[in-house]
């Protein structure tokens, strides 16, 4: 038996953000990142909706890149004092992430974060609020999924929680809410689109019914990613529903080790998520294609790329990600991006174990151990080719 959990409400395109003056509740704590959201007047819309709906809303301000379990424990803290019925989480990721977890220990107080992080296993959700999804950004589509990252600030490793649990009960897509994003965000949130789209269709738990979001997904990006990069409002639009499309297909099919490379390195070494992904998708590619040659292949032909045989259309779809990668600016390798090899070789015995252990790891087409996935890190290090 197989199963199939998105959100129960999903509201996408132009002012889709308005449905939030439809709710029915009392309270609803808001959670964001940075002041941007506050500046361009995302924050001030969703507390005048949520006022025509008779609902107080609170603002938790200040979650930072890659969600610490200390701001965690801060908004569960706050959220309990203020007692929401609605959680809402907006923003990219990071905050919709931290929302997330506060809403986990908000419901079970008697929770420990180590039990949070065994996957699929957390107690039942809703007891005291539900949660909404509203997503600024056009890549990591945690308003559709069931995953919630979060970092432990001493060791700067990321920890992914994963349980149906925690799919929102509402996600907004509002695509007026993505057009003054910066073209290295463009870049980076759409690369992230790309490495959930394509690990979910090699995913070895994937299903008919996450392939066909997955290759909507991966065909929507091919038309629109450098479109929108260039500023095209119309590609900007259609990126959002296309990395929407990803995470649902994502959150179901699950990942691979793409993200599980990111997830250790990424907080450690400073580097952007979605960057860190794209600089590890095609030498993953490389790795995987020797399990799941078909399926890249499949992919290569339905982008209109070149090849007489499998090999041939998965080289090419390596190539396809490199020149996407260079047209929008994106380093090529973790050397180029600008780490140390000391400071990258001095790490590696502790994060290629921990990526091993990653959760994304199981679901990955081609197993892999904690020495090859030692040889995998250096071959994105250097930028070389993967011959294993």
């Amino acid at each position: 038996m197989q199963r199939f959990t998105i959100p129960r409400e999903v509201y996408t395109g132009d002012n889709a953000i308005e449905v939030l003056k439809t709710l029915q509740g009392k309270k609803a704590f808001i959670v964001i990142g940075s002041e941007r959201t506050i500046k361009d007047g995302t924050v001030e819309k969703v507390q005048t909706l949520l006022k025509e709906a008779s609902i107080e809303s609170m603002v938790f301000q200040g979650v930072e890149h890659d969600p610490s379990f200390t701001t965690v424990k801060k908004g569960t803290e706050a959220l309990r004092e203020f007692g929401a019925d609605w959680i809402i989480g907006i923003g990219g990721g990071s905050p919709i992430d931290a929302a997330k977890s506060m809403w986990i220990f908000y419901e079970h107080p008697e929770l420990a974060f180590e039990e949070a992080f065994v996957p699929f296993s957390l107690p039942k959700m809703r007891n005291k609020a539900k949660f909404i999804g509203i997503t600024t950004t056009s890549g990591t589509a945690t308003e559709v999924t069931s995953f919630s990252v979060v970092t432990n600030p001493e060791t700067g490793i990321k920890y992914p929680i994963a349980d149906y649990e925690i799919t929102p009960d509402i996600a907004i897509v509002d695509t007026n809410l993505v057009m003054s994003l910066t073209p290295e965000l463009v870049a980076y949130t759409g690369m992230d689109a790309l490495t959930h789209a394509l690990e979910a269709y090699v995913s070895n738990v994937a299903t008919p019914i996450t392939d066909a979001l997955a290759v909507k997904s991966i065909e929507m990006i091919d038309e629109s990613l450098v479109n929108s990069f260039k500023g095209d409002e119309t590609a900007r639009k259609a990126m959002h529903i296309s990395q929407c499309l990803a995470g649902m297909s994502f959150s179901n099919a699950i990942l691979g080790i793409v993200h599980s490379m990111a997830h250790k390195t990424g907080k450690l070494f400073n580097i952007p998520h979605g960057c860190a992904n794209a600089i590890y998708l095609p030498y993953v590619i490389q790795y995987n294609a020797k399990q799941a040659p078909e399926k890249y292949a499949d992919v290569a032909r339905r982008l209109g790329l070149a090849g007489n045989n499998q090999m041939e259309l998965v080289n090419a779809l390596v190539e396809y990600v490199k020149n996407l990668k260079k047209e929008m600016n994106v380093p090529a390798s973790v050397k180029e991006f600008g780490i140390s090899y000391d400071a990258f070789a001095e790490k590696l015995d502790f994060f290629a174990e921990e990526a091993v252990n990653d959760p994304c790891t199981g679901t990955n087409p081609r197993s892999i151990d904690t020495e090859t996935m030692k040889k995998l890190y250096l071959c994105a290090y250097n930028g070389e080719d993967v011959q294993f």
